[in-house]
């Protein structure tokens, strides 16, 4: 593959041309591209009928379901991108962690990873472990045509978070006592798991995705200079896992604004901004050569559509002068959003943007 998405010596992809790819790779674009984070999902009715006693995990291992859920918010907002249907402690499920996600509570790990011993949980993730995806992706990217799906995984500290914890965490006390009292532990766990998620990643690329994204949802708990020692390398390590595949990789995570040059550091295409920083402010922190996505605050889809539109315009100023951009939330869809809003969200986006 070539570096901009492009297989060495082929004719382009079918995605190839997409404004988001366009986006991705800082190329002009037809209008800014939109996609949201969590735009499958409980904001939607068609997916809470859907997901009727089916318990997560299980909905994430069934391609027929996978499929639908993707789907659903392509078709009913036209978003320029679809994002696969699955959580990012899948692959540890896969390869074997006793662990569940309960309902109102999050991935819940029955036997913390506490000591070295520990770590034997860990073992190699193969595609055959995660063949429900390959089936998944064959299925999606037939029905997507031209409109790219986006792979994704957690990033080696999210994913340790939850393992050494034992589940969602406000102070990450245990997982910071590791990394601070037994930094050679630390950097075993976190090299494992970027074995474990570059696998993942390269899973889905092959079966059809045309980028990833890397979710290192609770890196904000850092100062950057423990991130730079602690976390950098094993988010880098996968992020040169995938490269050659030449799709665009994306970097998010929640409250990392003081932390975005080191995360464009670390190998991404494209990183993700919250919606603390301006994208301006974001693009100068980052530095050249990369894209940015983002970054209006899911709460204002609330708000009345004046309002709305007034906080989407000043993105867009914001963003105007950008090498790339992307437009999404600065976090995830929430639950209790009306879905119509996100649709004219979509319109207003693609309309106010027009080349």
């Amino acid at each position: 593959m070539s570096a901009n998405g492009r297989p060495t010596g082929q004719p382009p992809t079918a995605t190839y041309d997409s404004a988001f790819l366009k986006a991705c790779r800082r190329e002009a674009v037809p209008h800014t591209p939109v996609w949201f984070m969590r735009q499958a999902g409980r904001s939607l009715p068609e997916y809470r009928k859907i997901r009727e006693g089916v318990a997560m995990l299980e909905s994430c291992m069934r391609p027929d379901l996978v499929t639908e859920i993707t789907l659903q918010p392509v078709r009913r907002h036209g978003v320029d991108a679809a994002i696969y249907f699955s959580d990012i402690v899948v692959p540890l499920k896969a390869i074997g962690v006793d662990l569940d996600i309960k309902p109102g509570v999050g991935p819940v790990v029955e036997k913390p990873i506490r000591s070295r011993a520990d770590l034997a949980q860990l073992r190699d993730l193969t595609p055959e472990d995660v063949s429900y995806v390959t089936e998944a992706i064959g299925l999606l990217t037939a029905e997507l045509g031209q409109t790219p799906l986006i792979g994704f995984a957690g990033a080696p500290f999210t994913l340790a978070s939850y393992l050494v914890e034992g589940g969602p965490s406000r102070t990450y006390e245990n997982a910071k006592a590791m990394m601070y009292g037994d930094p050679e532990l630390w950097a075993d766990l976190l090299d494992r798991l970027a074995d474990i998620t570059a696998a993942f990643l390269k899973v889905q690329i092959e079966a059809g995705a045309s980028a990833v994204q890397l979710f290192d949802s609770w890196a904000g708990a850092l100062a950057p200079t423990d991130y730079r020692r602690s976390v950098l390398p094993h988010s880098a390590k996968v992020f040169r896992a995938v490269e050659a595949y030449g799709v665009p990789r994306i970097h998010f995570g929640v409250g990392t604004g003081e932390l975005l040059g080191l995360m464009g550091e670390a190998g991404a295409d494209v990183v993700g901004v919250d919606w603390r920083v301006p994208l301006d402010e974001a693009a100068r922190r980052v530095g050249p050569g990369k894209a940015l996505q983002g970054n209006l605050d899911p709460t204002l889809l609330f708000a009345p559509q004046p309002a709305v539109e007034a906080k989407t315009r000043e993105i867009l100023d914001a963003a105007a002068g950008l090498e790339g951009h992307v437009f999404n939330l600065g976090h995830g869809v929430m639950p209790s959003t009306d879905p119509d809003a996100l649709t004219r969200l979509v319109e207003y986006v693609h309309t106010r943007t027009a080349a």
